[in-house]
């Protein structure tokens, strides 16, 4: 579950500070107030692209941080990124030159990291990722996703990818002599310049961290110095003046019990001031004012940032490059010693492959019969009383590729008498939308924290009810986060807030404003689009919405 959010310099949020619970929380507003900035920032920190555009007018950077709690993650998952409490923080920041950090429980990580964590925290569903349903090349992600075959996926995948690394060695015996040798050239170049720099793993993390230090060592040791003189060596140090102070208290507490204790205080000070001198005088002594080494090391994170930006955007995938290219030499060298053993590789190599996206195709089957059935029974009581929603498979073993063979189709007929047909060709606006929130009912059973911005996207009336409904229902066991429109949809959330937008002559911010009852009854009204007067219609068409949602 999300606990809190801390939202600084990101878009036109200058300093936002939000507490959250467990529940269905709406954010509503008027358009373009930045309702869903807050859902931005949320994901940004939990790893999505950042850009240097998004830092607010006449800051430096930005950063955001989040508090979750851990509990709901699996087990693996805690111990894999060392999650002891049940609370954890991360952090994330950007500055206007691109530099970006990334933070778990104060410890530094990639942004990699941060995203892979919050695919087990949240599950987002963008403003228009509902139109992303009308794509049948999305359908077979989310048939998969639901059938959970990772280990037949990667089976397929590997497979799939033995195969092409055949057939290239066969073409590579087709190329020209004059076509190989500018090939050979080519990937031996390219691994000689990785070879020669030698990354290791990390490296570039590692580096980031000591230049600080080794670029600012000499005013680090003179501070130091002056810091130690000041508390050990100087005639009028703090540890002589404070050993003084101690032999006098003790020669008083001979004569008066009650200076005891404060003659203890003061040896206890003593001591601390001495342990904080010695260690002073250690650090200091490790200083090294090395030019040479610096410049070593600025030299070093030089080439790494030249090796990233050629063959990156990590050090991992630089060096799964150069292994690459080893594999792409050698088969070049030795490409025409195996050209028969080969086309029979290759004939193997297909059969296994087809017998995996066999496999993988009966998995579909069963999973498609039993997603079909569960979102037909989340969206039937959202307006939908006859519909009918089905996944076709269809299996082309002529066109195998690395997701198997399989094309999948999402049929969809909300009314009766009317045959299946795919979802692009038929579902409106707002049938789409109802769809989607089928999906992720079903699809995110195991994510403790759901967004939706503005899943209510073409509806309104009685269908805004059952949504609204809908949504509070899910929030249940979860925490939920949404931004709407619809007032139907906000008289069912257990929070509320609202989004404003200021501007002045110099600078625009937001502020987010939590809702009381009365607060809550004045927005609806807005968001009915009427007068939110007390005796207006529209106050009163809220105050019904509410006590049906029993919020009054």
């Amino acid at each position: 579950m999300l606990k809190h959010l801390q939202v600084h310099n990101f878009a036109i949020i200058s300093d936002l500070s939000l507490d959250f619970s467990q529940g269905l929380t709406v954010f509503s507003g008027e358009t373009g107030a930045g309702k869903s900035i807050v859902i931005e920032a949320l994901g940004f920190v939990l790893g999505s692209r950042g850009d240097v555009s998004v830092i607010k007018e006449g800051a430096e950077r930005m950063s955001v941080g989040a508090e979750f709690t851990s509990t709901a993650l699996p087990a693996d998952i805690r111990q894999e990124y060392h999650l002891v409490a049940d609370c954890f923080t991360l952090r994330r920041e950007l500055d206007r030159k691109g530099k970006g950090k990334a933070y778990l429980d104060g410890r530094l990580v990639t942004v990699s990291t941060l995203g892979r964590l919050g695919s087990f925290l949240v599950d987002f569903h963008g403003q228009h990722e509902h139109q992303s349903l009308l794509h049948s090349s999305v359908h077979l992600h989310l048939l998969d996703q639901f059938a959970q075959h990772p280990n037949l996926l990667q089976q397929v995948q590997t497979a799939f990818a033995h195969e092409q690394n055949i057939r290239a060695k066969l073409e590579a015996l087709q190329l020209s002599a004059q076509e190989k040798e500018r090939l050979l050239d080519l990937y031996s170049y390219q691994l000689k310049e990785i070879e020669e720099t030698h990354p290791q793993p990390d490296e570039d993390l590692q580096l980031e961290q000591s230049l600080p230090k080794l670029k600012h060592s000499g005013k680090l040791l003179e501070l130091a110095q002056e810091a130690y003189d000041e508390l050990y060596e100087t005639e009028n140090a703090a540890t002589t003046r404070t050993a003084r102070t101690a032999k006098l208290l003790a020669s008083m507490a001979e004569l008066d019990d009650n200076i005891t204790s404060l003659a203890q205080q003061v040896n206890t000070a003593l001591a601390s001031l001495e342990d904080a001198a010695q260690t002073l005088g250690i650090y200091k002594e490790d200083i090294a004012v090395d030019p040479e080494a610096l410049d070593k090391l600025l030299t070093r994170h030089e080439k790494l940032k030249r090796l990233k930006a050629k063959y990156g955007p990590e050090i991992k995938d630089v060096l799964a490059t150069a292994e690459e290219l080893r594999t792409k030499i050698k088969n070049l060298q030795h490409a025409e010693e195996h050209e028969q053993d080969l086309t029979m590789e290759l004939q193997s190599s297909h059969t296994q492959l087809l017998k995996f996206a066999r496999a993988l195709h009966d998995k579909r089957m069963i999973a498609a019969e039993k997603l079909a059935r569960l979102i037909t029974e989340q969206i039937r009581p959202l307006g939908f009383n006859q519909v009918k929603f089905s996944v076709a498979v269809e299996m082309d073993e002529e066109n195998i590729g690395p997701t198997g063979a399989d094309k999948v189709e999402f049929l969809f007929s909300p009314n009766p008498g009317q045959s299946l047909r795919p979802l692009k060709n038929i579902a409106s606006g707002g049938e789409i939308s109802r769809v989607m929130l089928g999906l992720k009912t079903v699809l995110a059973p195991t994510v403790p924290v759901m967004v939706f911005d503005e899943i209510d996207a073409g509806i309104g009336g009685e269908t805004g009810l059952l949504v609204g409904q809908k949504l509070h229902d899910a929030a249940q066991d979860k925490q939920i986060l949404c931004v709407t429109h619809l007032a139907q949809v906000a008289a069912r959330a257990d929070f509320n807030f609202r989004v404003e937008k200021n501007a002045d002559k110099k600078s625009t911010h937001v502020s987010i404003i939590p809702l009381g009852k009365e607060e809550l009854t004045v927005e609806i009204a807005r968001m009915l689009g009427g007068n939110s007067a007390k005796n207006s219609a529209a106050y009163t068409h809220a105050k019904e919405l509410l006590k049906e949602a029993h919020r009054v």
